[in-house]
């Protein structure tokens, strides 16, 4: 029998995200976790061929700046290991931006304008061409394109009784999202502090069982939602290959 699991966004973007997942196991929220980490490819640079380089900053120097330049990857277009070369040609003196990079495909670009790569000062060029190669975290930390991937339980509040008069306040910090008669509360609501949301009272906080909730925040190469999506695809291609080889 399937089981289900339930989704809640509590804040949503196209780059940073928080979403309750209702139903899992804790080895499955870290599953999941993993996979956007480490299993889904984006398209990052790997190889330079440099015409000219008149600045004080080494080959070598450039190509890991460029590397470190988030590449807009779209879905279903491209295998891992495709490559797509970026040409930049920019001449003292001003900033080289990731923005000055130009393209072979034009649904692969940078997905900042702003990054700099490096400043020219009079009669310095650099005009280089770049490979960019789609591949995964696993292989290397910049094809990783969830840069910020975190859960936690959710926390249910539970209100016991009132505090008793004569007992001093003292601050009680929670941090994440809590449940409070069904309504999902982000703690920096009350600055992360109950005794903010609940003046006087006594309280008792307590994980929901199989319930986390997750924080993804990606450099641009993938919207949260492709994010996620593919990364729990993942999960359920590896378990079918599993599932074959166990049967043979």
């Amino acid at each position: 029998m399937t089981e289900q699991f339930d989704v809640e966004f509590i804040e949503r973007g196209d780059r940073e995200s928080r979403f309750l997942v209702q139903g899992v196991t804790p080895a499955f929220a870290n599953g999941i976790r993993r996979a956007i980490i480490a299993d889904v490819p984006t398209l990052s640079v790997d190889t330079i061929r440099v015409v000219e380089n008149s600045s004080v900053m080494f080959d070598e120097q450039i190509g890991l700046r460029l590397g470190l330049v988030p590449l807009t990857t779209p879905l279903d277009e491209f295998e891992e290991g495709d490559t797509v070369t970026l040409s930049l040609d920019v001449e003292g003196p001003g900033t080289a931006y990731s923005g000055d990079l130009v393209s072979s495909d034009e649904m692969v670009q940078p997905a900042d304008d702003n990054v700099p790569i490096i400043d020219l000062k009079d009669d310095q060029r650099i005009e280089l061409e770049a490979d960019a190669v789609l591949s995964n975290g696993k292989d290397h930390a910049k094809h990783q394109g969830g840069v910020a991937v975190s859960y936690r339980h959710l926390q249910q509040v539970e209100v016991v009784g009132d505090r008793d008069e004569y007992d001093e306040e003292e601050t009680e910090i929670l941090r994440g999202v809590i449940e409070d008669d069904g309504e999902l509360v982000p703690t920096e609501e009350f600055d992360h502090d109950l005794t903010n949301r609940f003046p006087d009272k006594e309280l008792e906080v307590h994980d929901v069982s199989n319930a986390f909730v997750f924080h993804v925040e990606t450099d641009g190469s993938l919207s949260v939602d492709e994010l996620v999506t593919e990364a729990v695809d993942s999960l359920g291609d590896r378990a079918f290959e599993l599932e074959e080889a166990v049967q043979l």
